[in-house]
This record gives structure tokens, sequence and C-alpha cells, in this order.
């Protein structure tokens, strides 16, 4: 289920503008931007509070980078910081200095209405245009955020990551901090120097360059692993624990158990008699009422609104949604805790403790040992979504080490499909598709089928027609389905159609096993990416099972000649079997693939197996029934 999974599951590289991936190649005339120069400082106060300074310049090399490399900004929260642009403008090919002109600065800011604190986000965004940008030309902008006040309290924390696909001449990253402040740091392929004191102030200084990048290939992609990866980390916190406990400090109050939670919990829970039961209705009801909102109002990054205030607009981001879901849970005596977890690229954590590596909160109930996040917005409970899986989980009040969430590779993802498809003498076809569904192929069509619901009326007939044309036929038809409200990890559907041109009847010819319908995980969706490079590191990957079944109703006029050998495989990765039979004028096809996958993260050995295996399912699946008339 490897390109399944892929298909639903974008798992963001960690990046910070400039630095633009390319492949293929690492000779100039097929690099799009070099970075020159690039010059990063952090002026930290003991309190947390800090002023960074930025200052890049950025060779455009092909037409490609124009569009992107004409503008550039900075952004920061209007209600603790400050921020302005020091100098933008563009030196020419031919040398020239071109100042950006103050008309082509943008501001945007999010405020509140008529002098009010706004809602949602105080952020403001400085953005410059670069006039008249070709290809040669390198643009320089510098900036200055000016932080009052620290994330948390007396603590500072930072990250850093490069990219080793883009040019970099020269990378220097400062730090200056009170000599009484101890920094935390490690770093990989950047070169530390010794720290210098003065004026009480202790100065660390980190160089990389790249000045050839490596050349990007298929194999290159998988999963990172810091040590893979070049990155900067530093941080004053003593230990992730203490991150958590500067977290729940502020944000644990903000879970208390008013009158109007245990209000609302017992209106959501009325004839829930188990925890369980219980527990999953609060769980439904965060998600289907409360929209995902972000919170960027001075420390909102890292704190949570107001109960009241999420209740009433029915909104709020991941802090919110943990921290309304665990209120209504302890109104009705079940425990639960908030969990710190990174959400994008990273399955392991830095030594050292940064907060920007945890970026998202769920929560943890210990008595049904199961983890929910109520943000996902189409997950039934007890399940995550595939980037959550297997990686580190800080919980925040019961803090323990080497916690992590659980496998997503067998929960029970599969597909089983029934295909009874009448062929008439002309070649056109009748038949029907049933397709039940269970895991995440269930909850990517249930999705799928409610964003089809809203469609408008007169065009909903079309989009059977339109997926047999994807497919080179013509025809129409009709889908129903399970109802796309409820949250549950089972789905069914079932398709009709007419076909005018399903097979050839002028002359013998083979006719492949294929359905115009195959659902979300058909076997062949095991197999897409059978011929790839093997990653030379672990892929995310996830198991799963399919089973197909086919009946053809021939017509007396059309001969089946021969129909193919029954077929078995079995490895390490997977179990394949495939049966054939023939009664009459009724052909039987019924196809089984079951992915043996254990974890999410997939070795290099296994992946090799992996698509061996495939390779030889491929053969069965091109098999063809030799039919003439």
């Amino acid at each position: 289920m490897k390109s399944f999974l892929l298909a639903i599951l974008v798992i963001a590289q960690i990046a910070i503008y400039p630095a633009i991936t390319y492949s293929q190649s690492t000779s100039d005339s097929d690099i799009p931007i070099r970075c020159k120069d690039w010059q990063i400082r952090y002026d930290v106060n003991a309190d947390g509070s800090y002023t960074e300074t930025q200052t890049w310049s950025i060779i455009i090399l092909k037409d490609s980078a124009l569009e992107s490399g004409k503008e550039a900004s900075l952004t920061f929260n209007s209600s603790v910081a400050s921020g302005k642009v020091l100098e933008a403008y563009t030196v020419k090919k031919t040398g020239e200095r071109k100042e950006v002109p103050k008309n082509n600065y943008q501001v945007t800011r999010n405020d509140g209405y008529k002098n009010q604190s706004p809602l949602y986000s105080d952020q403001t965004t400085i953005t410059v245009l670069y006039p008249d940008l070709s290809v040669g030309d390198t643009t320089v902008f510098s900036y200055e955020i000016t932080n009052n006040t620290g994330m948390f309290p007396d603590q500072f924390s930072v990250a850093h990551n490069f990219s080793q696909y883009t040019a970099y001449d020269n990378v220097t990253i400062i730090v200056s901090a009170p000599i009484t402040m101890i920094l935390r740091h490690e770093s990989y392929f950047l070169t530390y120097k010794e720290p210098v004191e003065k004026d009480g102030k202790q100065i660390l200084q980190w160089t990389y360059q790249n000045s050839t990048p490596r050349k990007w290939t298929p194999s290159d992609g998988g999963i990172s692993l810091l040590k893979e990866e070049p990155g900067l980390y530093i941080s004053t916190f003593k230990s992730y624990e203490e991150i958590t406990k500067a977290y729940g400090s502020r944000a644990i109050p903000k879970a208390k158990v008013t009158e109007k939670i245990k209000a609302l919990a017992s209106q959501i829970t009325a004839g829930k008699d188990t925890p369980e039961a219980q527990a999953k209705s609060l769980y439904d009801w965060v998600t289907k009422n409360i929209t995902y909102g972000g919170n960027c109002i001075g420390i909102g990054a890292v704190v949570p609104r107001d109960i009241d205030t999420i209740i009433e607009n029915k909104q709020g981001d991941c802090k919110d949604h943990a921290t309304l879901l665990q209120a209504l849970l302890q109104s009705q005596d079940i425990e639960s805790d908030q969990a710190l977890i990174n959400s994008s690229a990273l399955f392991e954590l830095p030594q050292t403790p940064v907060v920007d590596v945890i970026n998202h909160v769920i929560n943890y109930v210990p008595s049904l040992n199961v983890f929910l996040d109520s943000t996902a917005g189409n997950l039934p409970f007890g399940m995550l979504p595939p980037q959550l899986s297997e990686k580190p989980v800080l919980l925040v009040v019961n803090y323990k080490e080497g916690i992590k969430t659980p496998s997503t590779a067998q929960m029970g993802h599969r597909q089983t499909s029934k295909h009874t498809i009448k062929i008439a003498q002309d070649g056109s076809a009748t038949g029907t598709t049933e397709i039940q569904l269970h895991g995440y192929p269930a909850i990517i069509t249930r999705e799928s089928m409610e964003k089809i619901s809203q469609l408008p009326e007169e065009s909903k007939p079309y989009i059977v027609e339109k997926i047999l044309a994807s497919q080179g036929l013509h025809g129409t038809g009709n889908i129903t389905s399970d109802n796309t409200s409820e949250l549950t990890d089972t789905y069914s559907m079932q398709v009709s159609y007419k076909i005018e041109d399903f097979i050839s009847v002028q002359n013998s010819t083979g006719m492949i096993i294929q359905t115009p319908m195959s659902g979300a995980m058909p076997i062949s969706r095991f197999l897409k990416e059978s011929y790839e490079p093997v990653p030379s590191k672990p892929t995310f990957c996830s198991g799963g099972q399919s089973t197909e079944e086919y009946i053809y109703e021939f017509p007396e006029t059309i001969n089946v000649i021969a129909i193919p050998k029954n077929f078995k495989l079995s490895s390490e990765t997977m179990e394949y079997s495939s049966i054939y039979s023939k009664s009459g004028n009724i052909l039987t096809v019924k196809r089984e693939l079951v992915d043996k996958t254990p974890s999410n993260i997939c070795s290099v050995r296994y992946m090799e197996q992996y698509k061996d295996t495939a390779r030889k399912i491929i053969g069965d699946l091109k098999s063809q029934i030799l039919i003439s008339n």
C-alpha cells in the first residue's frame, strides 16, 4: 500500500527560505538559484526576548526561479514583536545596484475591527517586490525582528535546516546571549567555532557551505535521519520534559471543567454508558463541530484560547482542540493528557530539546490506551493520521521517556470488491461494482464522496462518465454509497454502469482483466511503484489487503478460447493468489493480495524484497483472456 499512502500523506520537508531545492544536476547551468551569502544573527536577552537579524543574497540562474525570486518577506506577531526591512535591492548582472522602491513594499496586517483585538491572528507581513528582475541578477534582502518576549519565559530555542541539493556559498549563524544562559546545541554538516566571551555575552557561531550541491535522484527519497541532513538545533531547555512543563503551565489551566463544559458534555454523551462510548461521542463532537483555525496572536502559538471562545466560535487550532477535548473528557471523569508531537518529516527528535520540532498537539486517554487527533477532521475514534504514526510523543502532564504513537501499518486497511459485468454481442457492457472498505481506504473514499455530495445535482450524473473516460471508455452510470457524515473506519459503495466500448469484437483478441471502477485500494495500487528505484534510506510504508472478484458473462457469439493459469506467491512481504474458472459462458476471476508490512518505516532491505515480489505479481495482473467471435 506504499503508493496509496503517499497519495494521502504529504510529508513536508523542514525548510527555511531561501532553501530552494532542485534536482538532476550540480552544474550552474541547471541550478535555479545560488545562495551567495546568508547571515543569521540572534541577540538574546536573559528573559528569552531576542532580536533576529537576517541578510541574504541570491543570484538567479534560471528563468524557472524568476517568479519566486521576485519576492522576499518577513512576518512577525504585532502584539509581541516589531519588524522592519533594513535593505532590499538588486545587483544587476552588469554590476549596477538598484534599490527596491518604497512603492514596491506591501504591508499586510491582521488586526481587529475598530481597534478591537483580533481573534485569530495579529501577524504582520512586509513583502518587497524586486522590479525588472532578470537571470544573472542578485537579490539582497535584510530584515530585523525584535521579539519583546520569548515563546516561553526565560527560554530560547531555535532550529535551522538546509538542503543538500541547494547551492550555498556561505552561511553564518551567530547567537549572542548572556554568559549566564546555558545554551545547549547540536549540529550536522555545519562548522562550529569556539565561542567568544565579550561584555558579559557569549557569542556562538556556525558556518555552512555547500557550493557543489548533491545531485538528487529518486533513490534519495525516503525518511532522512537528523544526522543525514544539514541542521542546527539550539536551546536553553534542559530536557523535553522541561518543554512539556513550560507548555503545560499555561495550557492545562485552560482545560478547567466549568459548569458550561459539564452541561455540554452531558448533552453530547446522553445515552452512552461506557467510558469508551462517552469518549468516542466527545471526540466525534469536537471533530465535527470545531473547525480548524490557526492561533497566531502573540504567544498564541503555544498557549490555547479560552474554552468559551473556542465553543462560541466553533473554531480553533490543535492546542484549542486538545484543550477543549481534555476538558470535556475530564467532566465525565475520563482522565486524559495532551501530547506534543512532530507532524512533519521527523521520526526522531534531536538530543537538544528544541521547541521548533514539536509542532502539533493531540490527546491521549490512558485508560483506553488511545491517541486522538480531533483536528484530522475525517478520522474515526482511535485512528491517527499516517504522518503521526510511530513517532516520539511527549505527554504534557504524565511525561515518560521513549513513548511513541502506535503503528498504523496493520489497522485492517482493506478493500473487497466484486465486479459483475455482462458483455453484449457488439462489445458494449452493463455492470455493477460493489466495494467494501475498511481503514484508511474507507476514510479517503468517504471524504471523496462527501465532496461529490456537495456538487450541484445536475453535475452528479457525469461523475461515472468522467471516471470511465479516464480509462478510455465511454458510458454512463450511477453511484450509491453509505452516509458520509459518520466517522467510521468502514465504508461501502455501489456503482452501476453502461459502457459502449468495453471490448473489441472484430477479431480474436486478448482481454485484460480489469474493472471500470477500481476503488481506493485495488491490487494494482500496491504494485504501482514496483519499477521505481529502491530508496537508499528507510521509507514510510504500510500494510493492507485487497480482494477482487470478477464475474464476466459473455454472449453466445463470443468464445472464450483460453484463460490464465492459477497463480500463487508467498514472500516475507506479501501473499498473493489468483484463481481463474470458466463455466459455460461465465468467467470468474478471484485475486487476493495481502501486504504483510508490519511497520510504518520500512528498511532498504525490506523494500528491495517488496519490489521484487511485486514485479512477479505484475505478470499475473497482465494476464489476458483470449476471446474470439
